[in-house]
């Protein structure tokens, strides 16, 4: 699976980990579900996933505690190219 085929997925693909289930739910607009998804994992990808969406929320120093949970750094790019990032790392 591609990012691009995550993004337009109709339905959850039913072997997806909290980290992807969170991008499916976020590429959909549902920041809620995406960040419930990100917590239910406790490793450093599902910190990456959700960090990027305190980022989105616009909470950053929320943000900053869970990149650093991650070990990543803060990114300068946009939302989408990260969501790229994250989406084409775990895939």
């Amino acid at each position: 699976m591609t990012p691009d085929e995550l993004a337009r997925a109709e339905g959850p693909p039913p072997t997806l980990a909290p980290p992807l289930l969170a991008l499916w739910w976020d590429a959909r607009g549902d920041w809620a579900a995406a960040h419930e998804a990100a917590q239910a994992g406790e490793d450093a990808t599902s910190a990456w996933v959700h960090a990027y969406l305190h980022r989105k929320e616009g909470d950053l120093s929320n943000a900053g505690y869970w990149y650093r949970r991650a070990g990543k750094p803060v990114p300068a790019g946009t939302l989408e190219a990260e969501w790229q990032a994250i989406a084409t790392a775990l895939l």
